[in-house]
């Protein structure tokens, strides 16, 4: 299980380069708000690990998450994460796909991560489950869940151990890889480990608690050991 850590800033970067995947994103703009192609390049200038990042969370537009993909994926990302925040399984196969060829054409050895939202029913968005064999249909590589709407409430709020897990096992059926994140707490650690994702994405928990302060290094590191 790799640890995924994302900082808003080159500086919060440099305090987050113990984790496996260092996720450039920009909060302030949603659970997968995307940050600037600049702040990408540089953190890829000075990290030594892979390097993530979120498009955004995104209505149904197959054009304009095209063009985002391909834009990180030419700052640098090694990682493109996008959030589908809309329903429906064809019009979700369609934003998959314009993505995979964004970044793959030219591309081909980076990641693509499509994400689906543990509050899913309350997003009004297409559930994981339905978003994982498409995943594998298309040609992407990870499926991810998060949680949209960051009141403080967990992933585990609206998806239990036991549906994770299952979620995580036909994923490894359908022969993609599972990150999970959504306000994951150090105290989920044990849980996590038992559902045994590919990826666990934090960003809060390296931060004290809330994902709107600063990434401290030494959580970052009390959390690679937890998970080791």
């Amino acid at each position: 299980m790799q640890l995924l850590v994302s900082p808003s800033s080159i500086s919060e970067a440099q305090c987050s380069i113990a984790a496996d995947i260092i996720d450039v994103k920009k909060p302030s703009e949603g659970s997968l708000g995307a940050n600037f192609p600049w702040v990408i390049k540089e953190i890829k200038s000075f990290a030594k690990k892979p390097v993530s990042a979120a498009i955004g969370d995104f209505p149904y537009k197959p054009g304009g998450a095209s063009l985002a993909a391909y834009g990180a994926a030419c700052a640098g990302a090694d990682y493109i994460k996008i959030g589908l925040a809309f329903p429906g399984k064809d019009h979700a196969r369609e934003v998959i796909e314009a993505v995979i060829k964004a970044v793959k054409d030219e591309f081909p050895k980076k990641f693509v991560v499509i994400a689906g939202y543990s509050d899913y029913e309350r997003m009004g968005s297409i559930s994981p489950f339905d978003i994982s064999p498409l995943v594998a249909d298309c040609g992407a590589d990870f499926v991810m869940i998060d949680t949209g709407i960051k009141d403080g409430r967990s992933t585990f709020s609206f998806m239990d151990e036991a549906t994770l897990a299952r979620f995580t096992a036909e994923n490894k059926n359908l022969g993609i890889g599972t990150a999970l994140a959504g306000s994951l707490k150090f105290e989920d650690i044990d849980t996590l480990k038992r559902i045994d994702p590919e990826i666990i994405g934090v960003r809060g928990m390296v931060c004290g608690g809330d994902r709107n302060a600063t990434i401290r290094e030494d959580l970052v590191k009390t959390a690679l050991a937890m998970i080791r």
